[in-house]
């Protein structure tokens, strides 16, 4: 939703590059910049002006003047101010309720339906005395709602009333009759991010006749310029609580203004990563699959990069989970261009193979990569394809599990002839013969202890075991030793 922005703020800060002090036309021309790309997101214009106000006073401060890289320091107090006008901290409320749902919105059709079905998904019971679809009661629903919550011991209700994209003085009334009914903790206003000044105007509006605690943004992926989210806490004066990037339950979390501000300025949220793979991925499934990939736990094969595939899904969309990484706005249009239906494919292809091909892949030969290929409706260069890429992705991955890492990356460790001292040239190995030996450089004395060896291993007999001094094997006390059957002993010389 924010990408436009986040671009126009990139392209602002490169012009800072190289710069070790900044001067008044350079922050002026810096401000200008950020006012533009604040106006062309739909931001609202008293928070585009507090907002370059603010930006310019700290950078003609000490802060900027004295800092060895004044870029930087701008993009830092940028950061700064975009929390602020988003509000500041995180919101949290208590967990380890045991909530209801209430259908209060009885004007939109199905909504009743729509909250039931929500409901069972996650376990949450719904109080839905009347179908809706314009008909009953909302503030009566609301009114026994509460003495249903007591009667079954529930320690949390939360209503839902009926929608509006616009100021609609009957639905604000009916809002406002249903909470003098309830009289609850907290009012939280849900804003559709997507219809811009609209949203704030009508926040305004429901402030003023309904009165809020905090506010639900949804639609954040939308494509629509998102200057809602941007406005609505500072023109408020109430924080953004939650945040809904999708249609999916999971899809919605808490509203953290920190992350938000570093994802506007491409520095990725991988916090929000880090704390959405904790809920989806298996613990155990995980640390079986880094021991493999460590060395400690066997070989890491294709049935374990298939259940990584698989969890990695959970987290949904590989551009969204890529999105949310540092420095991934400069490949935005190869990302929003990637097939989600590519997992599949190779799940596919992985699902043709046998068994022993998942667990061992350096058996699949041509004959092999031909009948998987026609298993899963493939070609032999997809299969090919796949093969060659967890090889290499095996390779990396277990290099990085030993902390040797990135291979072929320059100036890591773990790579040879990377870590040396400036001008240090690579110490001169001596040349080795066959067997490992080391071989001298004069020829005639290479050829002396050539002549050496030849006369040991003549002298010593044979020995197809190499025992030490050419001692001879009895096979046959080995063999009954081992508990082997009766004349196998012929078979071990």
């Amino acid at each position: 939703m924010l990408a436009t922005l986040s671009d126009r703020l990139a392209d602002t800060f490169k012009n800072l590059r190289g710069k070790g002090r900044l001067s008044e036309a350079d922050i002026d021309a810096t401000a200008r910049e950020i006012r533009i790309a604040l106006l062309e997101a739909d931001v609202a214009l008293p928070v585009v002006k507090e907002f370059v106000g603010a930006v310019k006073e700290r950078a003609r401060g000490e802060e900027v003047s004295g800092a060895l890289n004044p870029a930087q320091q701008i993009v830092k107090i940028v950061n700064e101010e975009l929390v602020n006008i988003l509000g500041g901290e995180t919101r949290r409320l208590e967990q380890g309720k045991t909530p209801m749902l209430v259908a209060c919105d009885l004007q939109r059709p199905n909504a009743v339906n729509q909250l039931q079905v929500n409901g069972e998904r996650v376990g949450v019971p719904v109080f839905a005395p009347e179908p809706g679809n314009g008909t009953g009661d909302p503030v009566g629903v609301a009114q026994a709602s509460i003495e249903e919550a007591k009667r079954k011991l529930h320690d949390v209700v939360i209503v839902d009333t009926a929608g509006r994209l616009g100021v609609d003085a009957e639905l604000m009334q009916q809002a406002a009759d249903i909470r003098d009914a309830v009289q609850p903790d907290e009012v939280l206003f849900v804003v559709d991010a997507m219809i811009g000044q609209d949203a704030v105007t009508t926040a305004q509006a429901f402030l003023e006749g309904v009165g809020y605690d905090a506010v639900v943004l949804t639609k954040l992926d939308g494509d629509a310029r998102g200057g809602a989210a941007l406005s609505i806490a500072s023109i408020t004066g109430k924080p953004v609580m939650f945040a809904s990037n999708g249609e999916k339950l999971t899809d919605f979390d808490l509203f953290h203004p920190d992350r938000m501000a570093s994802r506007i300025l491409d520095m990725g949220d991988v916090l929000t990563l880090i704390e959405q793979a904790e809920k989806t991925f298996d613990a155990e499934q995980a640390m079986k699959a880094a021991e493999k990939l460590s060395g400690r736990g066997g070989e890491f094969t294709l049935v374990d990069f298939l259940e990584q595939m698989q969890q990695v899904r959970k987290l949904g969309s590989m551009s969204k989970i890529m999105g949310m990484l540092p420095g991934m706005g400069q490949f935005r249009d190869q990302l929003e261009n990637f097939d989600d239906r590519e997992i599949d494919r190779i799940q596919a292809i992985i699902y043709s193979m046998t068994p022993a091909e998942r667990i061992n892949p350096k058996i699949i030969d041509g004959s092999r990569r031909q009948r998987i290929a026609k298993g899963c409706g493939r070609t032999v260069t997809d299969v090919n394809q796949l093969v060659d890429r967890f090889f290499e992705a095996r390779k990396m991955m277990t290099q990085l599990a030993k902390g040797g890492g990135m291979p072929g990356m320059p100036g890591m460790p773990g790579m040879p002839g990377m870590g040396g001292g400036k001008g240090r040239k690579p110490k001169q190995q001596q040349k080795k013969g066959k067997g490992g030996k080391r071989v001298s450089g004069n020829p005639a004395k290479a050829a002396q202890a050539e002549k050496a060896a030849k006369e040991k291993a003549a002298s010593a007999g044979g020995n197809p075991f190499g025992m030490p001094g050419g001692d001879e094997v009895d096979y046959e006390k080995a063999a009954a030793e081992l508990n082997l059957p009766k004349d196998f002993s012929k078979f071990l010389k």
